[in-house]
């Protein structure tokens, strides 16, 4: 079938998986042009299909020569039906890791759950004994919690007060007003058990439980702070209540685990664009003003470079891992700097409709969604008929 994207909101309906494959190959070709990390060896992700998941597992991998499991909730092809873009990507990283000579296995179902932990450790039992490095990265909207049996949904919104402030469209470039309502406490509450460190928590304790934990392993989740135009609907909103959740989980996840010293830590990662950042107001137009600013300072990174410097330069150097006075790792150093947040601000302040393609870079935003579904890549021929039934080989 020939594949386009279907666009609707902020979600493409379509992904092309000779597209997903290139974007794994690009961002392989990457990690090996830095060299080599001395890195852990026995690496699982949960969260290991997009995003910041899988720049983690592409780095551990093809830097570090490492063997990978991957947990993720993907939705496979069907006959005249793309797969998620996800489902793809971890296809193609199989491939090559596979012609590698790497071992790389894949588990698809909902890592909240207590059966897909089990499965993970069982499988971890049977071929790599132990692993060294967990990293978290699940990014989801709905969590059923295994123990109670109840659904909670996530919610993006301010506390105490109405947001307005400005957002763009950016399949249009349209940039308006929006006004979100604040949250309730039940909204709040909701959100914290969705997307703060409750399920970190459980893995990690169903891991070190189990015996699968190396002494000394590490585990990372990541996370956002963001700038002052944003904190209102991010980090002082319910995300942002999350996020407090998760990092303070990080401190009760190392004394836990002190019996193998295992050590917990959150990497507060830069801005980028996904889909879940893509629906949230204001992030668009403040991604869009940021790029343009650290491409012209030559400091722009996407997650494979923000992976690959974050392992290289604060996970695995021989020395302790440094930290912010609240115990985070911040490799959104870059981003935050005075002087590109003072330009930020400034630009911000100029942003309308008709000044945005000249004082912003939307058509940089625009290309990283397309390309989060495997569209806008060099070389590949998106006329052609192509095979949409794309299988993953260690997933029965």
């Amino acid at each position: 079938m020939i594949i386009e994207p279907r666009m609707r909101g902020y979600i493409c309906l379509t992904a092309h998986p000779k597209g997903c494959e290139q974007s794994v190959r690009n961002q392989i070709d990457y990690v090996k042009s830095k060299g080599t990390i001395e890195g852990a060896k026995k690496v699982l992700v949960i969260g290991a299909s997009t995003g910041f998941g899988l720049a983690s597992r592409i780095t551990s991998a093809f830097g570090s020569n490492a063997s990978t499991i991957g947990v993720f909730f993907e939705k496979p092809p069907t006959e005249g039906k793309t797969a998620s873009p996800g489902w793809y990507n971890s296809a193609a990283f199989e491939k090559l890791a596979h012609e590698s000579g790497l071992y790389a296995k894949s588990i698809n179902g909902d890592a909240f759950s207590n059966e897909i932990k089990q499965q993970t450790i069982d499988l971890i039992k049977a071929d790599l004994g132990q692993i060294d490095l967990v990293i978290y990265s699940l990014a989801s909207p709905v969590r059923l919690n295994p123990n109670t049996g109840i659904l909670h949904r996530s919610v993006l919104k301010p506390i105490g007060n109405t947001f307005t402030n400005k957002t763009v469209d950016f399949h249009t470039g349209n940039v308006s007003e929006v006004s979100i309502e604040p949250a309730n406490q039940e909204d709040i509450d909701n959100t914290v058990v969705v997307m703060g460190g409750e399920d970190w928590q459980m893995w990690m304790n169903a891991l070190n439980q189990a015996g699968v934990l190396a002494n000394d392993a590490l585990t990372l989740a990541y996370s956002y702070i963001g700038p002052e135009v944003t904190e209102a609907v991010y980090r002082k909103g319910t995300i942002g209540r999350a996020k407090d959740h998760l990092e303070a989980t990080a401190f009760e996840i190392t004394k836990q685990l002190a019996n193998v010293n295992c050590k917990a830590y959150v990497s507060v990662n830069k801005a980028l664009v996904t889909q879940a950042s893509s629906a949230i107001p204001v992030i668009p137009l403040y991604i869009s003003l940021l790029y343009k600013i650290m491409k012209e300072e030559g400091l722009h990174e996407g997650c494979i470079e923000q992976i690959q410097r974050l392992f290289q330069n604060r996970l695995y150097t021989g020395f302790e891992i440094p930290t912010d006075e609240k115990g985070r790792i911040r490799i959104d150093d870059w981003e935050m700097r005075d002087d590109i947040q003072e330009k930020v601000a400034k630009l911000w302040e100029e942003a309308t409709t008709e000044l945005l393609p000249s004082i912003g870079d939307l058509n940089g935003y625009t290309s990283d969604f397309h390309n989060l579904f495997g569209f806008g890549f060099d070389g590949v021929d998106y006329q052609a008929d192509t095979n949409e039934m794309v299988g993953i080989s260690s997933i029965s």
